[in-house]
């Protein structure tokens, strides 16, 4: 497995092995795991998404952000993979936030979900709202 090393931050981001149509990144910090994705978050990227981020967030840190700015597309199945991630969080006493595009913002407000998936407008603002958890 390769990993990228931030020299600004002195992060290293280990590549998520997911699918062709969503690729991904895990950040390990003090008391929180950040992913960042790309792509599409569809029927077709669930359940490997599901998977691998479940796993992740058994692995702790508890507390989870999920940077879904670069997201392409999200559709229902991705949509009950945010909300049963969600509880997986909770259920491990941690939280997730997730930081959204205008795209992934709207189709989530669609279905009235943008309170319980705790949406954030950047990564800093997720981090803060961890800190006050």
């Amino acid at each position: 497995m390769s990993v990228y090393y931030n020299d600004e931050e002195g992060i290293i981001a280990e590549p998520l092995n997911l699918t062709v149509s969503l690729r991904g990144t895990r950040e390990t910090r003090d008391h929180y795991q950040l992913f960042r994705l790309t792509g599409l978050l569809d029927a077709f990227s669930e359940p490997t998404f599901r998977k691998v981020l479940g796993g992740k967030i058994d692995e702790g840190p508890k507390h989870i952000i999920l940077d879904l700015s670069q997201i392409d597309f999200v559709d229902s199945s991705g949509l009950g993979a945010l909300v049963q991630l969600a509880k997986q969080a909770q259920n491990a006493t941690g939280t997730l936030q997730i930081v959204t595009n205008a795209r992934v913002t709207q189709t989530v407000k669609l279905v009235r979900l943008e309170k319980f998936l705790s949406l954030q407008s950047t990564v800093d603002a997720a981090v803060e709202n961890i800190k006050g958890a």
